[in-house]
């Protein structure tokens, strides 16, 4: 066996969504602050992103997530989380992911029966703090940004469907959030293939005809996602969000962006409270709970201080390798799996 390149993978999944961690093979990316990383990743060079994501090697039904050096000296780690898309700002189901390979592999020591873990990434910092025992991280909690509503109903001309009302919120990154029961979604597996069809045109839709601008982070200054945002039939029943992202898929877990938008939103409209503790169940019913734990503001927007718990399991180690001799360095992607008008890459 000859390789031009090894890189070393953590298997791992946070409620039934696969994060990937690479813990070798990769010293450093450009840039002076994790922000800068990710923009360098997105503008001049993505080909651990497409090496490490693209058919062979990876496949669209994953993120993969690159540890690097934190750029502040208050962080223990740096991460960006890369999808089929792009490199992107964060995610809390990867945070979990990350939190639990760094202390679980040892690259970080863990305590029992808690450990924090500060992380750099992009949108900035997150305090992690996991429940150890045993050698085992057993949950991991994260205090994440800032987040708020940009939009209240805004109406939306969506593509094969007609005008819709959605919720616009920011929890590290712009959601599209849409009345599930309206449009006809109970959120269950079955459903999957018809809510990414409808959630990939809302969010087409939403980019072109929606505006966002982030007070303080104009990089981030885009609609990323559509959540379908219900609850369960029973009387108190738990929240459950189905969210679709690219190429044309269902988020596994109950994202963790997502639902830190989703208690933005539910407190802008009046119906949760500083401290009242929600589930948020997925498409597959996995679960993070969640609560507000204070409020602030973001430029001159009101905005709440989320707080969301999961779990993440490790399930595999991996070296990636390219032979000198493989037609396919960086990789592929097909229209069969990776969606309508993507290209052979």
């Amino acid at each position: 066996m000859r390789w031009s390149k090894t890189v070393t993978v953590v298997g791992a999944h946070a409620e039934g969504e696969v994060g990937r961690v690479i813990t070798g093979g990769v010293i450093d990316i450009p840039g002076k602050t994790m922000l800068e990383k990710m923009v360098y990743l997105n503008s001049e060079d993505d080909s651990i992103r497409r090496f490490t994501l693209f058919e062979p090697r990876g496949s669209a039904q994953m993120s993969v997530n690159l540890l690097l050096p934190p750029t502040r000296p208050e962080a223990d780690a740096g991460f960006i989380v890369m999808q089929p898309d792009a490199a992107h700002s964060m995610s809390g189901s990867n945070a979990m992911c990350v939190a639990t390979v760094l202390l679980e592999t040892g690259m970080l020591p863990m305590r029992e029966p808690e450990t924090k873990v500060v992380l750099d990434t992009p949108a900035g910092l997150v305090d992690a703090v996991a429940t150890c025992r045993d050698g085992k991280v057993e949950k991991v909690t994260l205090d994440l940004y800032p987040s708020f509503v940009e939009h209240l109903a805004h109406p939306l001309e969506v593509e094969g469907y007609g005008t819709l009302e959605v919720d616009v919120a920011y929890g590290g990154v712009y959601f599209a959030m849409v009345d599930a029961k309206a449009v006809g979604f109970a959120i269950t597996p079955a459903e999957a293939r018809d809510m990414v069809d409808l959630g990939m045109r809302i969010t087409t839709a939403a980019k072109a005809q929606i505006e966002v601008a982030h007070p303080e982070i104009p990089a981030l200054n885009a609609i990323g996602y559509t959540m379908f945002c219900g609850r369960e039939a029973a009387p108190g029943g738990n929240l459950k969000g189905g969210t679709v992202i690219h190429p044309g898929r269902m988020d596994r877990s109950p994202c963790g962006t997502g639902t830190a938008a989703r208690l933005a939103q539910l407190h802008a409209r009046g119906e949760l409270e500083v401290g009242q503790r929600v589930t948020q169940l997925s498409t597959i019913d996995s679960r993070f709970d969640a609560e507000i734990v204070g409020l602030t503001t973001v430029g001159n927007r009101p905005a709440v201080l989320p707080r969301i718990s999961g779990r993440a399991w490790i399930y595999g180690l991996y070296q990636l390798g390219v032979d000198p001799s493989d037609p396919y360095p960086l990789g592929y992607t097909m229209s069969d799996t990776w969606g309508p008008g993507v290209a052979a890459e």
